[in-house]
């Protein structure tokens, strides 16, 4: 684990952060969702291929929070799919079972959440309204449901009912493009069906990850909802994002998201400015080898040895990006599958190389233009006058059910 005590250096911090204050005492309160009481504010985003029982497990050690699930499909999960049941699984130090689940239809989801409570699976559930791939988008699904606000509130209502005294929460993004912006309308439906608290991904389905996101309309969804709690998610890459966001938009709580990828020390950052201290300097590489072995060694203990060194593969270019010999490295990594060769690779590396002195702030690639989202036509689901382009392929769903 990461042993650095000494306050951040200046060099770690975005120019935008460097003299925000942390917390005062007082100044934030716990993001309340049911009966649960989430200190600091702090949510894992759901990221499909990351989120699983290894890595929350991971993150969890440096900091307290919320740790959500990756999306899991409710038609599998009904169906029993054993690949869907594997990743609908929590670890043994999960004493807070967050899971995000995905749905088209009212009937799958209400037979999902059921499912999950009436076997004490659960004590939170997530609903996806914010999906942007492509092929999610153009069957109807993701962050095209909100679209169809019909559609949304009966599969919101369907989960609410199903779920009883477990808390739902829903999570979409501003719209599917600047065109069709559904935030507002998505999380007044949200708290009209019950929901516990709603999320918004600052973007829209047809930014992807590009761009930065709009934080007023965080600002602007917590003003047309009133009576739960709002949360933020986009551009947090550093503990001081998360206090800008909440200071700036009135939000409850963050999400973070792709800032934790190859970092999940920035959890422990976070518990540190909310509790009113500095954050402290990131590990040198020797810090980091101990990370990425530790987190190795929990996917073996969740998946076979093979399986879990290819799951690796992805986490070894987060975890190396921006030391020198980064990329030789990342291709012998790339070609691990099994456990001992890891860390025979590993034990190879440099490890007194500092942590690459540069802002954490890491928005990836370049941002390139919106791209159009794939999404259905308007079906008789829809309660409002939007006009869909021709071009876009008509809905999947009807009445509320998936089309085969």
């Amino acid at each position: 684990m990461v042993s650095e005590t000494a306050a951040m250096d200046a060099v770690y911090r975005s120019p935008i952060n460097r003299d925000v204050p942390p917390a005062a005492p007082g100044e934030f309160s716990p993001l309340r969702i049911g009966p649960l009481a989430v200190w600091p504010p702090v949510v894992l985003a759901p990221m499909a291929g990351v989120t699983n029982p290894p890595f929350r497990t991971l993150c969890r050690r440096y900091g307290a929070g919320l740790y959500v699930s990756e999306m899991i499909t409710a038609r599998a999960l009904v169906e029993g799919n054993r690949k869907t049941l594997l990743l609908a699984s929590f670890g043994p130090e999960e004493t807070t079972r967050s899971l995000q689940l995905y749905g088209v239809d009212p009937h799958h989801v209400g037979e999902a959440v059921r499912l999950l409570v009436g076997e004490g699976r659960v004590d939170h559930v997530d609903m996806n309204f914010g999906c942007p791939v492509r092929k999610v988008t153009s069957k109807g699904g993701g962050a095209a449901i909100p679209l169809k606000p019909r559609l949304l509130r009966g599969i919101v209502r369907a989960a609410v009912r199903a779920a009883e005294s477990v808390p739902v929460t829903i999570k979409f993004r501003l719209g599917i493009d600047e065109r069709y912006l559904t935030y507002l309308e998505a999380g007044r439906i949200g708290e009209d069906e019950g929901c516990a608290a709603v999320g918004l991904h600052a973007r829209t389905a047809a930014q992807l990850y590009d761009g930065e996101a709009r934080w007023d309309a965080i600002a602007a969804l917590k003003q047309a909802v009133t009576r739960i709690p709002v949360l933020g998610n986009g551009d947090v890459w550093e503990a001081e994002d998360a206090l800008r966001m909440m200071r700036t938009t009135g939000c409850d709580a963050v999400i973070v998201g792709r800032g934790c990828l190859g970092r999940p020390w920035l959890f422990r950052d976070l518990a540190d400015v909310f509790e009113g201290g500095e954050p402290r300097n990131p590990p040198d590489f020797g810090g980091v080898v101990e990370v990425m072995l530790e987190h190795a060694r929990l996917l073996v203990q969740w998946l076979d040895e093979e399986r879990a060194m290819r799951e690796f593969r992805k986490h070894g270019s987060w975890y190396t990006k921006g030391f020198r010999g980064g990329a030789p490295l990342r291709q012998r990594l790339m070609q691990v599958t099994r456990l001992a060769d890891l860390e025979a690779i590993l034990a190879t590396a440099d490890r007194a190389q500092h942590f690459p002195r540069r802002p954490c702030a890491s928005p990836g690639a370049r941002p390139r233009a919106p791209s159009r989202s794939r999404c259905p036509r308007a079906t008789s689901t829809t309660s409002t006058t939007r006009r869909r382009p021709a071009s876009w392929p008509r809905s999947r769903t009807r009445g509320g059910r998936e089309l085969a």
